[in-house]
C-alpha cells in the first residue's frame, strides 16, 4: 500500500546515483522495448487484465451511460493523451470538455486517469500542515465511504449534469444489464443486479435529466449496493498495467533496459535539485508516482477562455478550499502526476496543463515555475509576452505557494535539459508488466 508519509523520507541524491548506476547496467528482465514506442504502444490488451479489469474496462468505454448515450469516460481521458483530454481544439482554448449534452460544461479540464489509484484515502497531515489524497482536483472524493478515492470519483460523472449527465444511478445499472457485457459484470459481481425490478420505460426516463427511476425501497438498496461495485470495476481498470503502466523510458532505465541522453541526465539533476519538483513530485522508488498527492496554490493564473469564468467573470476555482470549506486553503488544487505529462496522442496534438488548462506546453509551466515572481505582471493570458516575459495575477491570490518555486534561477538551457527529462516519463516506451 502506497505510504505517502515515506515520501518525506526519500532521499533525492540517492535516486540520482542509483539512475546512474541504472544507465550503465546491462539489460534485463522480461520487458521489451518497442520499435514502435509512441502513443499507440501504450493501448493493452483484455488478454493481459483481470475480469474485474476488463468489465471496469468496458463501463469505462461504453457512451450508452450517459443521458444522450454518446459519451463514455474515455472520451475525456483517453489513452494515447495519457488518460486526459483528447480534444485538441478545446486543449488549446477553455480545456473545458462539454458533457453529453454539448451545452452543458464544468469548470475544470479532466485531469488523467493514470496513477490516481493509488492515493490514499484524504486524510489531514498534522505534521505539514496539509491534505494528501482524495480524488478530483479538489479532493472531494475522499475515498473515506468505499476505501477507495477511485472508485468513489468514478460514480461521480455518470451523474453530473455537467458530463454524462445520467438522472438516476439506476440508469447506469439498467444500461449494463441491457448491454453486452452484462455477463462479464455478473461474472465478477454475481446476478444481483438481474434481480432490481426496473420499471417498464425505465429506457425512456433515462433519456431526460432530471427523471427519477421509480425503485422499491429494497431495490434502491440493491441498486446502490450494485452501483457501488461499477466504481469499484472502473478503479480496478484504473489500477491495472493498462492505466497505470510504468512503461515510461524513465521506467526503462530503472530495469536496465535505456539511458538516459546526457541532457535528460543534466534535466533529471536540476529536477531534484535545483528545479526543485522533487519536493511535491517525488521521484524516488522503483515505481515512483512524481506527485505526493499534497494540495497547493502555485499562483496558476485564470484562463479567459474557461466556460466559468466566461458565464461569470467573478468565478474563482477555490479547489480544495472550497470542498472542505476552509478559507485558508483556498486556491489549492491536486498535485498531479508529471507521468505521461507529454503524451499528446498519435499525431502529437495540444494538450493543456494546470486544473484550468492556462498552459499549453510543458516548455511554458517550467518556465512559470522558475520565472512566476522575477518577470512582469501582465493582464491576462494572451497579452503581448504572455510566457515569455510577463505573467498574470494568480486566480486565487490567497494562499499562494511563495516557497518552493516562483524564483528558482535556472537559464534558458537549464529548462530545456528539465523539459526533455520530463518528456522521458511518457508510458508506452516499453510493454508494461503486472508488478
Amino acid at each position: 500500500m502506497f505510504n505517502v508519509r515515506m515520501i518525506h523520507l526519500w532521499s533525492s541524491p540517492l535516486v540520482f546515483v542509483a539512475l546512474l548506476a541504472a544507465c550503465d547496467a546491462a539489460p534485463a528482465g522480461p520487458r521489451t522495448v518497442l520499435a514502435d514506442a509512441g502513443a499507440d504502444a501504450a493501448i493493452i490488451p483484455d488478454a493481459d487484465l483481470l475480469p474485474v479489469e476488463i468489465v471496469g474496462r468496458r463501463i469505462f468505454n461504453d457512451r450508452n451511460l450517459s443521458v444522450r448515450k454518446n459519451q463514455s469516460c474515455s472520451n475525456c481521458h483517453d489513452v494515447t493523451f495519457g488518460f486526459g483530454s483528447p480534444n485538441v481544439a478545446l486543449n488549446g482554448a477553455g480545456a473545458v470538455l462539454p458533457g453529453s449534452d454539448p451545452t452543458k460544461f464544468g469548470s475544470r479540464k479532466p485531469p488523467t486517469a493514470a496513477y490516481a489509484t493509488q492515493a490514499p484515502v484524504r486524510f489531514f497531515d498534522e505534521a505539514d500542515g496539509t491534505f494528501v489524497g482524495g480524488n478530483f482536483s479538489d479532493g472531494r472524493a475522499t475515498g473515506a465511504r468505499l476505501g477507495s478515492p477511485s472508485a468513489e470519483q468514478a460514480l461521480v460523472p455518470f451523474l453530473s449534469g455537467n458530463e454524462q449527465g445520467l438522472p438516476d444511478l439506476a440508469c447506469v445499472l439498467f444500461r449494463i444489464r441491457q448491454g453486452p457485457y452484462a455477463g462479464n459484470y455478473t461474472s465478477v459481481f454475481g446476478v444481483a443486479i438481474n434481480g432490481i425490478a426496473f420499471p417498464a420505460n425505465t429506457d425512456q426516463l433515462c433519456a431526460q435529466p432530471g427523471n427519477a427511476v421509480p425503485l422499491s425501497p429494497d431495490d434502491r438498496r440493491a441498486a446502490q449496493l450494485e452501483y457501488d461495485n461499477v466504481g469499484r470495476a472502473v478503479a480496478a481498470f484504473e489500477a491495472s498495467p493498462a492505466v497505470n503502466q510504468f512503461s515510461s523510458k524513465y521506467d526503462a532505465v530503472l530495469d536496465g533496459l535505456a539511458t538516459l541522453t546526457q541532457q535528460e541526465m543534466r534535466g533529471l539533476a536540476l529536477y531534484t535539485g535545483k528545479a526543485n519538483c522533487a519536493a511535491c513530485h517525488p521521484s524516488a522508488g522503483q515505481l515512483a508516482l512524481f506527485t505526493d498527492y499534497t494540495y497547493d496554490n502555485i499562483g496558476v493564473p485564470a484562463n479567459p477562455s474557461n466556460p466559468a469564468l466566461i458565464a461569470n467573470p467573478l468565478f474563482r476555482d477555490l479547489g480544495i478550499g472550497g470542498s472542505v470549506n476552509d478559507p485558508s486553503f483556498n486556491g489549492g488544487h491536486k498535485v498531479p502526476t508529471l507521468r505521461n505529462l507529454d503524451q499528446r496522442g498519435a499525431n502529437g496534438g495540444t494538450k493543456a496543463y494546470m486544473h484550468n488548462g492556462v498552459f499549453k506546453t510543458i516548455e511554458q509551466v517550467v518556465h512559470f515555475y522558475n520565472t512566476r515572481d522575477v518577470l512582469r505582471s501582465c493582464s491576462a493570458p494572451g497579452a503581448p509576452g504572455f510566457g515569455l516575459d510577463c505573467w498574470p495575477s494568480p486566480e486565487v491570490v490567497e494562499n499562494v505557494n511563495g516557497d518552493e518555486l516562483g524564483n528558482l534561477g535556472m537559464n534558458a538551457a537549464e529548462e530545456r535539459a528539465l523539459v526533455a527529462f520530463l518528456k522521458t516519463l511518457n508510458d508506452g516506451y516499453y510493454k508494461p508488466v503486472r508488478r
